[in-house]
C-alpha cells in the first residue's frame, strides 16, 4: 500500500532535504550542459530561466542544512538531439515533481519548490507532446529515449531513495513515484500502454 505524503514522519526530513540538495545540484548541472546542445530558441530561453532556479533552489537548501553541495570540474555529459534530450530533462523534472511532492508533505513551507517543479514539468511535457506530434523519425526517437530513460529509472530511485531514514517508506514512494511517471509517458504517448501492475512496457 502507498502512504499518503502526510503519514511521512518528521524523521524522514533531513533526509529529503538532503537528496533534493544533490537533487538541485545535479539539476543544475545537467541544465548548463543542456544549454550547450543544438537546441530550439524557446527551449534556450526556458532553460536560462530553468538554471536561475535550479540555482536559487540549491542556495535554499545549502542554507537549511548549513553546507554546501559538492562541486563538480566539468558539466555532464547531456544528448546532442533535442528530441533525445528534451525526454530526458522531462524524465528527470517529473521524478523531481514527485519528489517535491514528499518534501512538502513534511515541509509544506517549501510550497514554492513544489509549484517551479510543476512548472517545469509543464514545460517539457507540452515540447515532448509536439515533438511526438511532428515527424514519425522524430517521434520514434524521442519513444526510444523514453524507453532508455526508464530502464533507468529504478537504479535512479535506488540512489534518491537510499537515506537509512527512508528505508521504512522506500519501496513505497518508489512505487508512488513509478506509477506517476509511468501515467505521464502513457498520457503524452511516449509509451503505448502500462503493463500489469502500472509499470510501462519496455520494448
Amino acid at each position: 500500500m502507498v502512504p499518503e505524503l502526510s503519514q511521512l514522519p518528521s524523521s524522514c526530513e533531513r533526509a529529503l532535504l538532503e537528496q533534493f540538495l544533490r537533487a538541485e545540484a545535479m539539476a543544475l548541472w545537467a541544465v548548463r550542459s543542456s544549454q550547450l546542445q543544438d537546441i530550439p530558441a524557446k527551449a534556450r530561453a526556458f532553460l536560462e530561466q530553468h538554471e536561475a532556479d535550479e540555482q536559487a533552489h540549491l542556495s535554499q537548501f545549502e542554507c537549511l542544512l548549513s553546507h554546501r553541495a559538492l562541486r563538480r570540474d566539468r558539466l555532464p555529459a547531456m544528448p546532442q538531439q533535442w528530441p533525445v534530450l528534451a525526454v530526458q530533462l522531462y524524465g528527470y523534472e517529473m521524478l523531481g515533481l514527485e519528489l517535491a511532492k514528499f518534501l512538502v508533505g513534511v515541509r509544506p513551507d517549501l510550497s514554492s519548490i513544489l509549484q517551479d517543479e510543476r512548472r517545469h514539468v509543464g514545460f517539457f511535457e507540452r515540447e515532448v507532446t509536439a515533438l511526438l506530434a511532428s515527424d514519425p523519425t522524430v517521434a520514434a526517437q524521442a519513444r526510444g529515449a523514453a524507453r532508455a530513460w526508464r530502464r533507468k529509472l529504478p537504479r535512479t530511485l535506488g540512489r534518491y531513495l537510499r537515506h537509512e531514514a527512508l528505508a521504512p517508506f522506500r519501496q513505497a514512494m518508489a512505487t508512488a513515484i513509478t506509477l506517476a511517471i509511468d501515467r505521464r509517458f502513457v498520457r503524452v504517448g511516449l509509451v503505448p500502454e502500462p503493463t500489469v501492475g502500472g509499470s510501462t512496457t519496455q520494448s
